[in-house]
């Protein structure tokens, strides 16, 4: 059984690539699906956020993620062939840790990161394509995250995209106080940004296209507009972003044009892109999108607490597979025990109950311990008398 990942990252896939792979909730759950549905392929979970597409998957035979997953979108695999990344083995469980933390992200650090993680295995179990292997794998991988957030401060910059955002329009306007904003999408990413653009000041309003009573969560401070009238706000707006799972163009050229005073900083967090390219072109327009973010500055050295912490996970993770393996020869060697205590001359013989167990457990003890005499310790030995005697006293 192997463990392969393979992933689209923003260091080497170009913006334009990684929105052809790029998938809402929706469509992850149907590729996984498919995957899982290609022979020899025991287990499969896709994360897909704004900054890299991952396939994780468990297999019976060495194999590329990267081409099963073009594969199941329906997309030419030669023009990512040199833009994905594969680790397998160790390594790729270990990918998998430091993604968790937010190591791996554009952003370092990042806080969203780990929901996303979340959200990949929880989709891949309700598809029914995460084995045991990956389900443990992943658990493992988000409580590593989980206790590197809650134990080292890894960075003091913004840890968002949105935040991100916000501070890139910070350096191009100046103060936002006063900035007349709309959010396009009401997502956690949208009401993420619309937050901040209230707590720096901006008059902010929010696109929705339905509201349920009890349901629909308005960030506090903001204003509210039909998603089919966000033109008629948009209009004189000194800012705009969008973040939306839309398939289509939320913003375009020619949507724009037609508008008497356009905004002048448009930013698009969404992958695929919801604001046509072209809109960058508009004069007295600036648009950006999650590559102009920029990297965290930050020095990015993993503290050692880190490291521990991912390295005290990932051989958890090992200790429980080398368990599970181990759990398919039992039967065999169960077998064969009883087979060999079976043909014991001496059993039998006028032996009391007491004197029988005893020479059972003794024959069992031996062949165990002489079928494994270049791998058992005594340390090994003495850890296994100390558990038999806990459980055996009920401590």
């Amino acid at each position: 059984m192997n463990i392969i990942m393979s992933g689209l990252e923003h260091s080497l896939a170009p913006i334009e690539l990684r929105e052809q792979l790029s998938f809402t909730k929706t469509q992850m759950g149907e590729m996984v699906q498919k995957i899982r549905s290609f022979p020899g392929i025991l287990g499969c979970v896709l994360i897909s956020t704004c900054n890299r597409t991952e396939i994780y998957i468990s297999c019976l035979e060495d194999t590329d993620p990267g081409a099963l997953l073009c594969q199941a979108a329906g997309s030419e695999y030669e023009p990512y062939r040199k833009a994905f990344v594969t680790h397998c083995g160790r390594d790729a469980v270990q990918h998998l840790m430091e993604v968790a933390a937010g190591l791996r992200s554009r952003i370092w650090g990042e806080d969203q990161i780990i929901s996303q993680v979340k959200d990949a295995i929880l989709i891949a179990r309700e598809a029914k394509a995460a084995d045991s292997i990956l389900e443990t794998l992943f658990r493992y991988a988000i409580a590593a995250g989980k206790e590197v957030r809650t134990c080292v401060h890894l960075t003091s910059v913004p840890t968002s995209a949105a935040s991100m955002a916000i501070k890139l329009l910070e350096q191009k306007i100046g103060v936002l106080e006063g900035k007349r904003a709309i959010v396009i999408g009401n997502g956690e990413m949208g009401r993420l940004s619309a937050s901040l653009l209230q707590q720096a000041g901006c008059d902010v309003c929010v696109t929705l296209r339905s509201y349920r009573h009890g349901e629909t969560i308005v960030p506090p401070g903001c204003g509210v507009v039909q998603f089919d009238d966000r033109f008629e706000h948009i209009n004189g707006a000194d800012i705009v972003i969008s973040a939306t799972t839309s398939p289509h163009y939320t913003v375009t050229a020619d949507q724009l044009s037609v508008l008497s005073a356009p905004p002048a900083f448009i930013v698009d967090l969404a992958i695929p892109r919801d604001v046509q390219p072209q809109v960058g072109k508009i004069k007295g327009v600036s648009l950006y999108n999650v590559d102009d973010l920029g990297d965290c500055k930050e020095d990015r050295t993993v503290p050692p607490q880190v490291t521990e912490i991912l390295q005290s996970h990932l051989e958890q993770f090992y200790r429980w597979l080398n368990y599970k393996d181990c759990l398919t020869s039992i039967g065999g060697l169960k077998e064969a025990i009883v087979e060999r205590l079976l043909n014991a001359r001496e059993l039998g013989v006028g032996l009391s109950e007491p004197e029988l167990i005893a020479l059972l457990v003794n024959k069992t003890v031996d062949l165990l311990v002489g079928g494994l005499a270049d791998r058992i310790t005594s340390e090994n030995l003495e850890y296994c008398e100390s558990k038999i005697r806990s459980h055996t006293t009920g401590r």
